[in-house]
């Protein structure tokens, strides 16, 4: 499979990941929950390859940590839960309420006032998933 002109390699690498949950018996069988060590062993090889100071190794190394990503996005998308689109979507709004200096009206003059927006930020969403939560009678 080769990646196609017109299309993005991420949009690639998600239709990739599709016909590999299709074709290959071990992908098809994976679930969110038999895929966690795959995570944190993912993750922490990231961790590694900063350390590391290997810029080719962390390249390596996130796009590992992108197939994990990537092959949740599509085991949501065929039970019908969320696509990659969707997480894709939710990380751009989320930036956009956490760094209200760059996406609103406040104003950040240093990296500490930009930790205290984005402290700020965060708290309020946790307040409003409580919030919500407690109003459809789920915790």
């Amino acid at each position: 499979m080769t990646a196609s002109p017109e299309g993005s390699a991420l949009e690639d690498f998600a239709e990739q990941m599709r016909v590999l949950r299709r074709e290959c018996a071990w992908k098809r069988e994976q679930t969110h929950t038999s895929l966690i060590p795959f995570v944190r062993e993912e993750a922490e090889e990231v961790v590694e390859a900063i350390e590391s100071g290997d810029p080719a190794a962390l390249c390596d190394e996130l796009g590992d940590l992108l197939l994990q990503v990537v092959i949740h996005a599509v085991i949501a998308e065929e039970a019908g839960d969320f696509t990659l689109d969707d997480v894709a979507r939710g990380v751009i709004a989320k930036m956009e309420r956490r760094n209200p200096h760059v996406f609103g009206d406040a104003v950040a003059t240093d990296a500490a006032e930009v930790l205290r927006l984005w402290n700020a930020a965060k708290a309020a969403e946790k307040a409003e998933k409580a919030e919500k939560a407690a109003g459809d009678g789920t915790s």
